[in-house]
């Protein structure tokens, strides 16, 4: 089946944060919502067609997982990632952010230290802080318009107290897929200290077709064994509203604390559509995917061209995986503040603004490219035409 991305849906009285919050977060109900990382595409037919069946039956009462959803799981792990997963480790969680609050609570005390990689999603910083534990940045070095871990800094920051690192693999919101190399030298530093990885890989489906996504748990059976991998089907099928995502843990020890946390906080139970929704993706959905990572390749080319031959002052920030950008705009000479307010009162944009990623994040912002090309080519027209008149 052939999908068109091109087809411009409006998603304005849905309830959408992106479009229907856009007033109620920047002030400004006309600007141009290119921030919240979901997507302006349709889910794959498939998906659609295995909701709506299911909502013909008619009886939404509870919901189990059930084997089916495990094989469908552990299938596109194995198809898509050549990673062999078993159904025990899988642990089901309403969402990833969730997760990691009940990992923090789970596998560290307060008081414990935990690293981060800044500029980095920011909900990192608050599962950690939220839960009285204290942050350790271990911040990204940008060289040669690529971001790279500082592993020297990392070393520096490890103390008895530092009991947990948690890593955006893909990375949000710089686009890095980390090298394989990159990830067993991260992995020996963390088993070395007893530092348990924690990989939020829900991008790790998104990666351009140059590159490869390799699971942190995949690596090694000593990775495995150290490692807590957080993943979804939500930005991959564009299903965040359904509220479902998958956390594996190979390690049976570790593995007991979150499901007791998942059980405690009674959240075990799974909404009806998520379930038919994850399934129904990872069975029949990678025709749709492969035609989505090859439209939001075509967009990054084009937003690219444009800034190159247009906007020379903005720089991008090549990713090599998510439909989220990050764009260089400290030659324009604002600060964090003046650069936020410039984008939106002036270029009538949203886009989500770098210094809310953390250090190194000041004078960027992260653009959403998963929309129709004639949407994307607007935005980049308003802040074009707001440059001119700087």
């Amino acid at each position: 089946m052939k999908y068109n991305f091109d087809q411009s849906i409006n998603r304005l009285n849905t309830g959408s944060v992106k479009w229907d919050e856009v007033g109620n977060v920047f002030g400004d109900k006309d600007v141009l919502p290119m921030w919240v990382a979901d997507m302006d595409f349709k889910s794959p037919q498939p998906v659609i067609d295995a909701l709506q069946k299911r909502v013909e039956h008619g009886i939404y009462g509870y919901t189990s997982r059930t084997e089916s959803y495990y094989e469908a799981t552990i299938d596109w792990m194995n198809k898509r990632h050549k990673w062999a997963i078993e159904k025990d480790w899988i642990c089901f969680s309403p969402g990833i952010v969730p997760a990691l609050s009940l990992i923090v609570q789970s596998y560290t005390k307060p008081g414990d230290k935990i690293i981060i990689q800044p500029p980095v999603y920011y909900p990192f910083t608050s599962v950690v802080e939220n839960n009285g534990r204290e942050v350790v940045h271990n911040p990204l070095q940008l060289k040669d318009n690529n971001y790279v871990m500082d592993f020297d800094d990392l070393k520096q920051k490890i103390d008895p107290a530092v009991k947990m690192i948690i890593i955006s693999s893909p990375h949000n919101p710089v686009g890095r897929v980390w090298t394989k190399d990159e990830l067993i030298t991260l992995g020996e530093i963390c088993l070395e200290h007893n530092i348990l990885v924690v990989s939020d890989e829900i991008h790790f489906d998104l990666v351009y077709k140059d590159r490869k996504h390799t699971p942190f748990a995949a690596i090694s059976e000593e990775f495995a064994q150290n490692s807590i991998i957080c993943t979804a089907p939500s930005k991959t099928f564009n299903l965040a509203g359904l509220q479902i995502s998958n956390v594996i843990i190979p390690n049976k020890e570790l593995r007991e604390p979150f499901t007791k946390a998942i059980e405690s906080n009674f959240i075990s139970m799974t909404g009806t559509f998520g379930v038919v929704a994850l399934e129904s993706a990872y069975r029949y959905g990678e025709e749709w995917l492969d035609q989505l990572i090859d439209y939001l390749q075509g967009n990054l080319d084009f937003l690219k061209s444009y800034f190159e031959s247009n906007i020379p002052e903005i720089k991008v920030i090549q990713p090599e995986s998510t439909y989220l950008v990050w764009l260089d705009c400290r030659e324009l000479g604002l600060n964090e503040k003046e650069l936020e307010q410039f984008m939106l009162k002036e270029a009538k944009v949203a886009f989500n603004a770098g210094y809310t990623f953390g250090i190194g994040g000041e004078g960027f912002m992260r653009v959403n490219i998963a929309c129709p090309r004639a949407i994307l080519e607007e935005g980049l027209k308003r802040i074009q035409a707001a440059i001119k008149k700087l």
